[in-house]
């Protein structure tokens, strides 16, 4: 009975779900046909987009896909003009190979975002991000950042060997952010940005605070839009220490819209790039022009990536060098988002192929003032199939054709190059010596020094001098804030004329402080980094410069803006020092907190034991006979002996 039941509900259950099948396909059919309606709408915009961004969208959607998006979606012109305004975007992507004249090579790449948006004007709430990192456009956002400069630097670059970067920095950290005119709390919004940034880029920038922050008068002028004097606005400061390593390099390379998947990208392989002589990289923000009458504005984010490879020591020669043997990897397509897609190869001192050999070769040649100096550069653009050849790959390659030390003679010096040390004996006093050379022959020009020291150095102003072929060169212009002692550092600005060919010494005593045991480092006996003086000057030019907007400049050729032919503009960047200060020996603490300890213990161990301890009388044993007598007596049953 009970399986003749079980049949009979089985049957049942079959009966219905026939008769319910009809309806509920009717309904998988319209939905089928409803989503195909607009798949075929979204995807109409799609092909008409020539740009090619679109047809990779879905590469990396987290970096621009529409956040907050508005409930209300009746209304189909939103959609619109938000898809026509994230359209504008625009990712350029660029790798810039120069042989330097010492045998190394240097590499420097640079990528850059437009976002076409104005929030800080409009005061409107952004909720389309496409190319543009979402992470880097709330901080903007947030604490109404005017501009932002970043940048992480393992090395020092040998300005005397190398030649002038295409954007220096220096070794360590450096963060430089101008602030909206409408912030009320400057000092408060750094704060919190250091904190943000730290995250962001998994870096110490956390430990920034007052103690390192100076506000620069003339120093660090705004890079984009806008001549803003007040320097309220304004917070530099360096971490000298900071050590970059790969949990720095992957955030950032997250923040491009390829990510590391395509395009120029594909080369930032941790392993090769931190086994270099220099490195480092760093991020610009910034609001740009988009046409030469400036008519729309736009942000601009700048990623820049600088190496310089020492193949000699690193066992591959200076014979040959290609993409493979300095990235391990080579080139298979460029980034489908990006509207230009190029590597530059430095060919200006081999106009004739004397020097070294170039291969694949190439017909495209481009020209550029680039530091006061007309560069020539194999262009190999990306954007073109027939690029890669058969076997979808490029790998470029360099082999020399002679001695690459015959050639260093030749090399321009560069027009303006500064070092730093520190002089003096003892932990007491000290002098800081700064040298700047002019090697121009016969050109005269002002350079602006910049010095923020410690407060745990004390300077004294008083001992300040400036010499130039063995006579005193008074500065034009002094800034001189004193630093608090736990609040502030010493800022020193100072407008310095440079003769011709001339070499200009910058000296100052300091007498070193005694800090509390809690403010030493772990390892004080190392020292005291202090942060690298900063020398900016217009120089004056070889040849003319470009004063011209046009959106078709390399990028290595159009970071500064030049606003003279006759000159343009350098920012140099001593050594960093590293200074010791009279150091206690901590290993005292620990000796006299064991021999205390071991004191204690006795002597009051000694006390309380005799204060605890309860005495009783020991009664005398009975001798070996009684007690044997005993013994017997008790197996017997008689009475034991006293």
């Amino acid at each position: 009975m009970a399986a003749h039941r079980c049949g009979l509900s089985l049957v049942f259950i079959l009966i219905l779900s026939s008769l319910a099948c009809p309806s509920s396909c009717d309904a998988l059919e319209k939905a089928n046909e409803n989503t195909g309606e607009k798949q075929s709408v979204s995807d109409t915009p799609r092909e008409v987009n020539t740009d090619g961004s679109i047809a990779a969208e879905d590469l990396n959607e987290r970096q621009w896909q529409s956040t907050d998006v508005e409930a209300d979606r009746s209304d189909g012109t939103k959609d619109s003009e938000s898809f026509t305004a994230a359209a504008r975007d625009q990712f350029q992507e660029e790798l810039v190979i120069r042989p330097l004249h010492s045998g190394d090579i240097y590499a420097s790449f640079q990528f850059r975002t437009l976002w076409d948006t104005d929030f800080l004007q409009e005061r409107q709430k952004v909720s389309h991000y496409r190319l543009f990192p979402k992470s880097l456009g709330q901080v903007l956002s947030k604490f109404s950042v005017r501009e932002l400069h970043i940048s992480f630097t393992q090395g020092f670059w040998r300005t005397m060997q190398w030649g002038q970067p295409f954007i220096p920095s220096p070794p360590g950290a450096e963060l430089w952010v101008w602030f909206h005119d409408t912030v009320s709390d400057v000092d408060g919004n750094w704060k919190e940005l250091t904190n943000v940034l730290s995250g962001i880029f998994c870096a110490s920038l956390n430990f920034i605070d007052l103690t390192n922050t100076v506000q620069p008068s003339a120093s660090f002028k705004p890079l984009g839009l806008g001549n803003a004097t007040d320097h309220r606005f304004l917070r530099y400061a360096t971490l000298p220490r900071e050590i970059v390593c790969t949990e720095n390099l992957t955030p950032w390379k997250k923040l491009l819209p390829c990510g590391s998947k395509a395009g120029l990208s594909v080369l930032l392989k941790s392993e090769k790039l931190f086994h270099s002589s220099f490195h480092s990289q760093a991020v610009h923000i910034r609001p740009v022009c988009q046409d030469e009458q400036c008519t729309s504005k736009a942000w601009e984010l700048r990623q820049t990536l600088n190496v310089v490879f020492d193949l000699y020591t690193s066992g591959q020669g200076k014979k040959e060098w290609s993409l493979f043997k300095m990235f391990s990897r080579t080139l298979t397509e460029a980034c489908p988002l990006a509207t230009s897609s190029k590597v530059y190869v430095d060919i200006t001192d081999n106009p004739e192929g004397e020097l070294f050999e170039l291969s694949p070769a190439t017909p495209l040649l481009s020209q550029a003032v680039v530091l006061g100096d007309r560069r020539t550069y194999s262009v190999f653009d990306l954007t073109r199939a027939e690029m890669f050849g058969q076997l979808r790959s490029l790998n470029l390659l360099l082999r020399w054709k002679g001695d690459t030390l015959t050639t260093q003679s030749d090399m321009l010096r560069p027009l303006l190059h500064a070092e730093r040390y520190v002089a003096g004996f003892g932990l007491q006093t000290g002098e800081i010596h700064t040298v700047i050379y002019n090697n121009h022959p016969y050109r005269a020009f002002p350079v602006l020094l910049m010095d923020s020291v410690p407060w745990y150095l004390q300077l004294y102003i008083h001992t300040l001098t400036v010499t130039s072929k063995s006579r005193d060169n008074k500065p034009s212009y002094i800034h001189y804030q004193p630093a608090k002692d736990r609040h502030r550092p010493h800022l020193l600005e100072m407008l310095i004329q440079l003769p011709p060919h001339s070499m200009t010494e910058v000296t100052v005593q300091f007498e070193r402080a005694l800090l509390k045991w809690t403010e030493y480092t772990p390892d004080p006996n190392h020292g005291f980094y202090v942060g690298s003086s900063v020398v900016s000057a217009l120089v004056p030019s070889m040849v003319a410069m470009n004063t011209n907007f046009t959106q078709d400049q390399p990028l290595f050729s159009s970071f500064v803006p030049v606003k003279e032919e006759s000159s343009y503009f350098v920012r140099v960047y001593t050594e960093p020092l590293l200074v010791n200060l009279p150091t206690p020996d901590f290993s005292m603490p620990y000796n006299v907190i064991c021999l205390t300890c071991t004191v204690v213990a006795v002597g009051y161990g000694s006390f309380y034991n005799l204060l605890t301890r309860t005495f009783q009388v020991d009664e005398p044993s009975l001798p070996l006979a009684k007690r044997l007598a005993n013994l017997i007596r008790r197996i017997r049953g008689v009475p034991l002996l006293a």
